[in-house]
């Protein structure tokens, strides 16, 4: 492990000219952010703000964090999960300047002291995935709060529980919901999900996914792209929902709905995506078919209940990266891949560079919003907010351009009809 204080923690520096490579081949496929990146390091206008962010260490992300840098910012950075660090990439990072405290394979104790090291700068604005940091400084750290303008969030998950903080009336400052922009959850939910996902569980098993049960717990939309991508490489796609919306669209786009008993008995492989703990528990495990395959695509380990499996099980032994065999006392084998964790994470590279664009250009412009009230003396109410439609549009715009797409505009006569409550037929 290679440690400077108040610099870098990662496990080994002398990776980092591995590292750049990947993040040179990102910025080559994410003209978005290399556009705003080209833009605002000529004005700086993140100069004097100080960042901190906990978000998945790929070479997308270091993308992210060297536009922050362009733009002006001091950023120091962890990893929002143990197991997603690229270690080449966040050597790159600390070798390039950037305070950065992330290694792959972390315990629960060096993951938190990792959030600790990037709120020593007292960060004035907050980058979160999962909303870790954000959950830190609440808890551990409520007085550094009274200094933070605000903080963006990645994730549906940590989305959902700031919103039950906000209702609570327990959030000490204002969080811009990026994950709820358009141009996040459409594109990047479904399809850098889907196929990150799946390239995580070919990674781990190789596996042919043709005639095979593929059962996705959820159909939101990191569930809808796991069933799309699955459908896409011929296997029998199952849903499990509670949401009875959800599981009709699952029918009538093709699917089988039925509950998690059921599909437990026929299944081959299991995907994760809910958000919410306890979705395969013991009784799940127990009507499992011989050589299961098991996994998860939620933002935390909890969704599939391994101490159930642990209880149960005779031997474990790991038989292949990422891909650990679980033989019960009755004798059949489960596999759980990437230790129940984020399997495209984990298991593979994250999303591909090209959606997560659209994604951290939504991070970075929302950063920029922070700082703008910030300079304007606004003081946000501590609540979640809201991406606005001029910002998707833009960045949809820019992403349409640099593909080499353009589109209508409506005309003044258009834009008043669509108005005009007065027409009629």
């Amino acid at each position: 492990m290679d440690y400077k204080k108040g610099k870098y923690k990662v496990k080994n520096i002398k990776l980092a000219d591995e590292g750049r490579k990947k993040i040179e081949w990102a910025e080559s496929r994410m003209p978005v952010m290399m556009a705003l990146r080209a833009k605002y390091s000529k004005t700086k206008p993140l100069k004097g703000y100080r960042i901190a962010g906990c978000l998945h260490v790929t070479k997308e992300t270091a993308v992210l964090c060297e536009t922050l840098v362009a733009a002006g910012a001091k950023v120091s950075w962890s990893g929002c999960n143990p197991l997603s660090t690229q270690d080449d990439v966040a050597a790159a990072l600390a070798k390039n300047g950037l305070e950065i405290y992330a290694w792959h394979g972390q315990d629960v104790k060096d993951f938190y002291w990792s959030i600790d090291r990037t709120l020593d700068m007292k960060p004035n604005l907050t980058l979160d995935d999962g909303a870790d940091l954000i959950f830190t400084v609440h808890k551990k750290y409520p007085k550094l709060a009274k200094e933070i303008i605000g903080g963006t969030e990645e994730t549906t998950t940590g989305v959902h529980r700031l919103r039950a903080m906000a209702a609570d009336g327990k959030l000490l400052y204002p969080v811009i919901a990026v994950n709820d922009a358009e141009t996040k959850w459409d594109f990047d939910n479904v399809y850098g999900t889907g196929q990150s996902s799946i390239d995580g569980i070919l990674r781990a098993t190789s596996v042919l996914l043709a005639g095979k049960n593929f059962v996705v717990a959820g159909y939101g939309h990191c569930g809808k792209g796991c069933a799309m991508r699955a459908a896409g490489l011929g296997a029998n796609v199952i849903v499990t929902e509670v949401k009875a919306t959800a599981a009709l669209k699952a029918t009538l786009e093709g699917h089988t709905v039925m509950t998690m008993d059921e599909a437990a008995k026929i299944g081959d492989i299991f995907i994760t995506a809910t958000g919410v703990k306890d979705i395969i528990t013991k009784k799940h495990f127990e009507k499992m078919r011989e050589g299961a395959i098991v996994c998860n695509t939620g933002h935390y380990d909890c969704e599939i209940n391994l101490n159930d499996l642990e209880k149960i099980k005779k031997a474990k032994r790991t038989v292949r990266p990422n891909n650990e065999e679980y033989t019960l006392k009755n004798g059949k084998k489960i596999y759980v891949l990437a230790q129940g964790r984020l399997v495209n994470l984990a298991a593979a590279e994250g999303h591909p560079s090209e959606v997560m664009d659209m994604s951290f250009a939504n991070q970075f412009m929302s950063q920029l919003r922070l700082a703008g009230y910030d300079k304007q003396g606004i003081l946000l109410e501590p609540e979640v907010i809201d991406i606005p439609v001029t910002q998707d549009q833009e960045i949809a715009g820019i992403k349409l351009k640099t593909m080499g797409y353009k589109i209508d505009k409506l005309s003044k006569e258009q834009e008043v009809y669509m108005t005009d409550y007065s027409s009629g037929t």
